[in-house]
């Protein structure tokens, strides 16, 4: 699954917006994708770090028009946490060398019409 097919769109709501504060991005997704794809298309698309991903699954309201009720669509939201503060990861190598690993992340996600 492409990155672009993942995520649908982002959800811009009071709720979501307490939480940019804190690092945490709320989207719409696809209702197949797992949280590694999500994970996956997020650092993909955004270039941030991201460390925590919760999905749920909402269910499709009934809606009335007349005498005629349908029911509107399940869809998936996931709330994505990135890391607020990216550093330089350090780990052993073999011989017991230190490696460095400077990978450059962003801070936030600019492209999120809530920020």
């Amino acid at each position: 699954m492409k990155a672009e097919d993942v995520i649908i769109a982002p959800l811009i709501t009071e709720k979501s917006n307490d939480g940019l504060q804190t690092g945490k991005y709320t989207f719409k997704v696809n209702k197949k994708a797992t949280k590694i794809d999500i994970r996956n298309a997020v650092e993909k698309l955004f270039e941030v770090k991201v460390l925590d991903v919760n999905t749920m699954s909402v269910k499709g309201k009934t809606k009335r028009m007349g005498k005629t009720s349908g029911k509107t669509s399940d869809w998936k939201k996931a709330i994505v946490t990135i890391d607020t503060n990216p550093s330089d990861m350090t780990y052993l190598a073999k011989g017991g060398k230190e490696t460095k690993v400077s990978k450059k992340y962003k801070d936030s996600i600019e492209h999120f019409m809530g920020a």
